[in-house]
């Protein structure tokens, strides 16, 4: 594997994965091209949890100025029971703390920003283009094909094309996202059309009861609407069966309000008020734990979703993209200085082996955060710690994932000092 600086990038993969990687190549000089198979015109709906590390990312690339006055900010999600006594507090953000509270948007609005400092920089996307399988890796490029059968290469190819990635199809063929058996539903509804208990009642919040839990999560500025939430067991279906299921917008309001009676009053006002609209059904996948993201010759890497879903119970997976981009960009980018000797594949080999040990103790959080979901009889079978708790003031709690600076921990290893033992912002 060459040592050399990177010359151009391949993306497979228009959404927040490799729009972003593309800013953040850019910052470093660092030329892109992403390929991208649907339209141009094609929404991707619903509203994404931007915590605190991400938005670290997304300040260093220019983009949190962009979209900040334009979603909800908030500090702690809320758990109530039944008889809306809270019984814990997830903390997503602290602007004392890690510099930024928590941010709710609708991930339409951040692509759409993404896309636009795109444009300005020059840097192409090429919709309607559909990748195909890699032709070859070379020591210094990599050839790839499309579906219309014309081909192109690059110095590297990223595949940041989401949990059913054709490019992960080149490191593993025989690979498939693993079905979790249970599904989310979700709907946007108008605050006002709560019965809220009191006017302090906390949003946004998860109401445990009898069913299971129930997220109720301000997503505009304002604050004037909310998503409606819930996830439970669900058959697997292939592709046209989840598809067919989609369009059937009644039958999954009908799902949606099942076991209605067992919920407390607000959870039943947000089931009366579903918007079919606004509904959307997502089931869960997951894929294995992967053994290396990078292909043998280091020509074909994977990221993101492509390389590690992330259930969207601790609302980590956009963030955790966005972590897998910036630190890319920052191994990847050329240095005025003896330090730009350190070979391609050593820098990757750190990158994937920080990423990876990151990712995994997030999806151990997840778990935990997954098991506070299920109905009380069922956590009440799982041993010690298996179930997440959290008390308001305990921050500490989620230091290690909401002060990361990525920054420190690639010029730390990069000057040859080694992997520090705090990687925070805010070391203590």
């Amino acid at each position: 594997m060459t040592s050399g600086p990177t010359k151009d990038v391949a993306i497979i993969g228009a959404g927040l994965s490799g729009l972003s990687l593309a800013l953040a190549l850019h910052k470093f000089n660092i030329p892109s091209t992403i390929y991208e198979i649907r339209p141009n015109t094609f929404v991707q709906g619903g509203a994404i949890m931007l915590s605190p590390n991400a938005l670290r990312v997304l300040d260093s690339l220019g983009v949190y100025s962009r979209i900040k006055d334009k979603g909800y900010h908030f500090e702690t999600l809320t758990f109530n029971n039944a008889n809306h006594e809270t019984t814990d507090i997830y903390y997503f953000g602290h602007a004392q703390l890690y510099g930024y509270k928590a941010l709710r948007i609708y991930r339409r609005i951040l692509i759409d920003e993404l896309k636009l400092m795109l444009e300005v920089r020059n840097i192409p996307i090429k919709y309607n283009t559909k990748f195909s399988h890699v032709i070859s890796e070379l020591p210094d490029s990599v050839s790839f094909a499309f579906a219309d059968g014309t081909t192109s290469n690059a110095s590297l190819l990223i595949g940041a094309d989401g949990i059913h990635s054709s490019v992960r199809s080149y490191l593993y063929p025989s690979l498939s996202p693993k079905y979790m058996g249970s599904a989310g539903m979700t709907s946007a509804i108008p605050t006002s059309s709560l019965r809220l208990p009191n006017p302090s009642y906390p949003l946004p919040v998860t109401i445990s009861a009898k069913p299971g839990a129930f997220v109720i999560a301000p997503q505009n500025p304002q604050g004037s609407t909310v998503l409606i939430g819930r996830q439970g067991p669900f058959p697997e279906q292939d592709r046209t069966g989840w598809s067919d299921l989609y369009s059937k917008k009644d039958a999954i309001v009908e799902l949606f309000r099942r076991d209605m009676a067992d919920w407390p009053g607000v959870v039943q006002s947000a089931m009366e008020n579903i918007n079919p609209d606004t509904i959307n059904l997502w089931p869960y996948y997951a894929v294995p734990r992967l053994d290396s993201w990078i292909s043998a010759a280091g020509k074909v890497f994977i990221l993101g979703d492509a390389a590690h879903a992330v259930p969207p119970t601790t609302g980590q997976g956009a963030n955790q993209a966005f972590e897998d981009v910036y630190m890319l960009a920052l191994m990847l980018r050329k240095r005025a200085s003896p330090l730009s000797d350190i070979p391609l594949g050593q820098r990757l080999d750190y990158w994937q082996a920080f990423r990876k040990e990151r990712v995994d103790r997030i999806l151990d959080l997840t778990r935990k955060m997954n098991n506070k979901r299920l109905p009380l009889e069922e956590q009440l079978k799982l041993g010690p710690g298996e179930v997440w708790s959290g008390r308001e003031g305990d921050t500490e709690q989620v230091k290690w994932l909401y002060g990361l600076d990525l920054e420190d921990v690639v010029d730390r290893w990069l000057c040859g000092v080694g992997p520090s033992a705090d990687h925070s912002v805010n070391p203590v």
